[in-house]
């Protein structure tokens, strides 16, 4: 089958924007200033806790940069997110789960525990979080096991709830969230770099904030696995914790003006709005009129899919713009799972996508995960076009069947609409193409 000139245009634009969203170069900008600090503190020790899906590429930087100035480090990161060209003489690399956490991740955080217990008033420590972050620190509290843990990530990653709402429960459980990673580091000297995969790019959500002062509470945890009807389903040791905490039983997550975060830095060092701003200029050097239509997409994927085939189409059917014109968008969407198939946001949202637009000539999409996984998957997304509905009705194929069912993996496997990256070492949430001819 022919590949459309829009669909390789689209992908041109993607790769563009990852690469703004580098971490290597994000945390690279930033090496003359830690060791300013790291010298101008007097400080005795740097150490170097690099956790999240870009930990590799972000720590890779930092060595680079400061060299034998590192004392030590620990590096925390998804399996297959290391390349055998990254090089971490000075650091203990460990791979673990994602999204569901496993017993290396809580392996990796005990030895990051253990290292920052060591750290005194006379040292630097410099945390590179990434997206992911959540999932791979896992120090679950006294009580809770590890498959407490992962049962309640399963249930709150099928519920829909959005990240913000996931990570104010997992604060709520764990010894390194909600800023409580500070808390054990203090009264060390922190810089904490920070790559944001959040809509809103806020440090307290990002990796569910390990450095960051944390604004909820118990209650608000409690409310959330309310909301989604989770309270029941909930681990009994999990649920002994919230109500401890609800009950004033249990210490709070460090809050805003706390003496945990007097020496502590926080610094947003990439995010999604970085990537669409060079997705535009990409666009735009090829000919197309760019917009950016939101940085903070958020909602069911197969309703923001909707959402933005009906805005293409009327712009199409109308012709009150100067054609062809790139849409772009970014964030982050939900799936309710309740169906039994596999896919992730970025493929239900293409799939939703083609769907509304099935008929319509000269509309293309690409939707990918900028971390190149898009579920339990190995695509990155989705790319489709006016046509991909109906090439799979001539396949024999029902779109609507494979959406009900959650399986726009299966359905795209058999259209050959997967857009496969593999790691792409950054993350900064999803990315959305339209181009419209």
């Amino acid at each position: 089958m022919e590949t459309s000139p829009f669909k390789e245009m689209a992908k041109e634009i993607h790769a563009a924007a990852l690469k703004a969203a580098d971490p290597y170069a994000s945390v690279a900008r930033h090496g003359d200033a830690i060791r300013s600090a790291f010298r101008e503190g007097r400080c005795r020790r740097l150490f170097i806790i690099a956790f999240g899906k870009a930990a590799c590429p972000m720590a890779g930087a930092l060595e680079d940069h400061l060299g034998e100035t590192i004392t030590a480090g620990i590096l925390l990161t998804k399996y297959g997110h290391c390349l055998p060209t990254h090089r971490h003489g000075r650091m203990r690399v460990f791979e673990a789960g994602h999204p569901v956490p496993d017993e290396n991740g809580v392996r990796g955080t005990e030895e990051i525990l253990s290292l920052l217990r060591e750290s005194d008033d006379r040292d630097l420590v410099v945390f590179a979080i990434s997206g992911g972050g959540s999932a791979l620190c896992v120090a679950p509290y006294d009580g809770i096991t590890l498959q407490d843990k992962q049962a309640l990530t399963e249930l709150l990653l099928r519920s829909g709830a959005g990240i913000d709402e996931i990570n104010t429960v997992r604060k709520h459980i764990s010894k390194v969230k909600g800023g409580r990673l500070a808390e054990v580091a203090a009264p060390s000297s922190c810089i904490a770099l920070i790559l944001s995969d959040v809509v809103g790019d806020r440090p307290d959500v990002i990796a569910s904030g390990p450095t960051a002062p944390d604004p909820t509470t118990y209650d608000d945890a409690l409310a959330i696995l309310d909301k989604y009807l989770l309270l029941e389903k909930t681990p009994l040791t999990i649920r002994d914790v919230i109500y401890r905490g609800v009950s004033g039983l249990w210490p709070e997550t460090p809050k805003p003006g706390s003496a945990v975060f007097g020496r502590v830095r926080n610094i947003i060092i990439g995010s999604n709005r970085t990537a669409l701003e060079a997705a535009y200029a990409k666009a735009e050097s090829m000919g197309l009129r760019a917009e950016i239509v939101s940085p903070e997409l958020t909602g069911e994927a197969a309703e923001a899919g909707r959402r933005l085939a009906r805005r293409a189409r009327e712009i199409r059917n109308s012709r009150a713009h100067f054609l062809p014109l790139c849409l772009l968008s970014g964030g982050e969407t939900t799936v309710t799972l309740r169906g039994r198939g596999k896919g992730g946001r970025n493929m239900e949202l293409a799939l939703a996508f083609a769907l509304e637009a099935e008929g319509a000539d000269g509309i293309t999409l690409l939707s990918a995960g900028t971390d190149g996984t898009d579920g339990p998957t190995d695509a990155a997304g989705a790319l489709v076009d006016g046509e991909t509905a109906g090439q799979a009705r001539r396949k024999g194929l029902s779109p609507e069947a494979f959406l009900e069912d959650n399986d726009s993996y299966d359905f795209f496997r058999e259209t050959g609409g997967l857009f496969i990256t593999g790691p792409t070492g950054t993350n900064v949430m999803d990315i959305q193409i339209t181009i419209i001819e």
